[in-house]
């Protein structure tokens, strides 16, 4: 549920589970799961709407409910309206599984999400259907990917007492996996234009970390003032152009093919040709490594 570029149901295949189907309201997002998933039956509508006899049997629910409402990175925005409204998605989880029943369901979201208003009335709804939850607040880093990325898995499981899941711990990978220093288009950090606050991260991250090569957030607090060196995980992929990197005196965005790779996803993965809409999709995304790891470890203990 709510398949966007495809890292749950990537995970899911790297786990060995196969997708029967999958449903987003954005086209965009169908065609591109439908490209790196051709043998998964495809639906765009709005899964508040559904009709879930409709939709095959299935042993296990994977769902990414809106988490523009939840999330801290909106700032004033959340609790407006229009993230009523997107944090009103999650209660299409409860009618799948009121439905069919499923002997499982994972569903990931901002760990903000346990703190909505109306979190202990959704989850009355799925333990009144039979399921005991427990949340995993996972960093994705922990996993192998390239990125720091806090996400809550909820393990929803018809057993008598919640499932906590053992899940592997990884070694770190340093952003330098992921970046390609002979692409891109470089342009002078020092070019009409640039903003004051751009110039002092990056020669404050210059003077912090002695290097001519690292990155810097474009926007937001990121790695604060300063630059986030090469060796250690990229800061949160967003669905926005966040990260800029530096190479001596020049500097570009991160390409959605690097964020992509920061994201864990195939290098052979089909993205959108426009940049915008590929950024947008993998900001939104589930990292396919740390969805394969809880599936695994799900399926070992269940």
């Amino acid at each position: 549920m709510f398949a966007g570029a495809g890292g749950f149901s990537t995970g899911a295949r790297m786990a060995g589970v196969q997708v029967v189907w999958a449903a987003n309201h954005w086209p965009a997002a169908v065609e591109v799961h439908a490209k790196n998933h051709p043998g998964t039956e495809h639906a765009c509508q709005d899964l508040q709407q559904a009709d879930w006899s409709k939709v095959p049997r299935f042993d296990l629910l994977l769902a990414s409910p809106c988490c523009q409402g939840h999330s801290n990175a909106r700032g004033q925005a959340a609790g407006k309206p229009q993230h009523d409204a997107s944090r009103a998605t999650a209660w299409a989880v409860v009618s799948a599984l009121e439905f069919h029943r499923p002997h499982a369901a994972v569903v990931e979201n901002v760990k903000e999400f346990l703190n909505w208003a109306l979190f202990p009335a959704w989850a009355h709804a799925l333990e009144a259907l039979g399921y005991a939850l427990q949340p995993h607040i996972v960093d994705a880093a922990d996993h192998g990917v390239p990125q720091n990325r806090v996400r809550m898995f909820l393990v929803a499981t018809r057993s008598k007492a919640p499932l906590r899941l053992q899940l592997p711990r990884r070694d770190h990978v340093g952003a330098a996996a992921f970046i390609d220093f002979d692409a891109g288009k470089w342009t002078p950090i020092r070019k009409p234009g640039r903003s004051e606050a751009t110039l002092r991260r990056v020669f404050q991250g210059r003077r912090d970390l002695q290097s001519g090569r690292f990155l810097v957030p474009y926007y937001g607090s990121g790695s604060g003032l300063t630059g986030r060196s090469i060796s250690r995980p990229i800061g949160t992929i967003t669905t926005l152009d966040r990260w800029a990197v530096v190479r001596g005196g020049h500097m570009r965005m991160l390409s959605h093919h690097e964020a992509r790779d920061a994201m864990g996803f195939p290098s052979d993965y089909q993205l959108p040709k426009n940049h915008k809409d590929a950024l947008h999709m993998l900001g939104n995304a589930v990292c396919p490594p740390v969805a394969a790891d809880v599936i695994n470890a799900l399926k070992g203990q269940a």
